[in-house]
């Protein structure tokens, strides 16, 4: 299958596994969306790791040259895009189930383990997807779709929260990729390793991220993500309620603190 997904003790692994640069079908997405829920559903897994096969590239996108459905009519391709997994059975035929991935409420943390090409909707999902990222020394990031007349990703991927507005306008605009320096430098990435070191470092993250009560590590993403969408004051207000019902679950354990001591050695 075009997207490997495997369980190792309590980390998952995605690998996008489609030729030398990992391009996007229909049939990954939804693939990669059947995976994420398992992912997320599964208590035994406390974190995650996507990353693409081989040198190449993580993943360099939709693969434009695949064919899809359009529809016969206007009508029909109005209906495919209201309307987008009606009928198609067993087989996507089109991109739609991205639009599945991306609305995924997720709260479990995944590491995105970068190496080569980094583009366009490999790209959305790497913005997406991941909380942290690791990339080699190799990796490359961009949004050349602007070259081809099909704009859009600024806003799907929401580039400018995680991007100085210019840096983001940059590539946005004229369709240059990043380097991973250059990446590192506006904190896109949080390092940058050799290619053979680069799934063990994201394992080591993993495993540090993995060691914590799953409880605390859900609240803190759950906290993060939507306080950023609250104003200050309900931000707080959302805190301190999430913060209470964790102390209320976790009383036996807080107040025998020795017995997260192990946590820290």
């Amino acid at each position: 299958m075009p997207l490997h997904y495997e369980k190792d003790g309590d980390i998952a692994v995605f690998t996008i596994e489609n030729g030398s640069v990992n391009p996007t079908t229909p049939a990954m997405h939804k693939e990669l969306f059947l995976a994420l829920k398992d992912f997320l559903a599964d208590p035994a897994i406390r974190c995650g790791i996507i990353t693409g096969a081989g040198e190449r590239g993580f993943c360099a996108g939709d693969d434009i040259k695949t064919p899809y459905h359009k529809g016969d009519t206007a009508r029909g391709e109005l209906g495919n895009h209201l309307w987008p997994h009606s009928g198609e059975g067993e087989t996507p035929h089109d991109f739609a189930w991205s639009r599945d991935v991306l609305g995924l409420e997720r709260f479990k943390p995944i590491i995105g383990a970068v190496n080569g090409w980094c583009l366009g909707q490999g790209m959305i999902y790497l913005l997406a997807l991941t909380d942290i990222r690791i990339a080699s020394t190799r990796a490359k990031f961009g949004f050349p779709e602007i070259a081809y007349g099909m704009g859009g990703a600024g806003g799907t991927s929401r580039l400018g929260l995680q991007l100085p507005h210019t840096v983001a306008m940059w590539m946005l605009l004229t369709g240059d990729a990043m380097d991973a320096e250059e990446a590192l430098s506006h904190r896109l990435v949080n390092k940058i390793v050799a290619p053979e070191s680069l799934m063990d470092e994201a394992r080591q993250v993993a495993a540090k991220i993995a060691r914590h009560p799953p409880e605390a590590v859900r609240i803190e993403m759950e906290a993060y993500y939507r306080g950023r969408e609250l104003s200050k004051e309900d931000a707080l207000a959302f805190t301190k309620h999430l913060y209470r019902l964790q102390r209320m679950g976790l009383r036996e354990e807080l107040v025998q603190p020795e017995r997260f001591l192990y946590r820290q050695n």
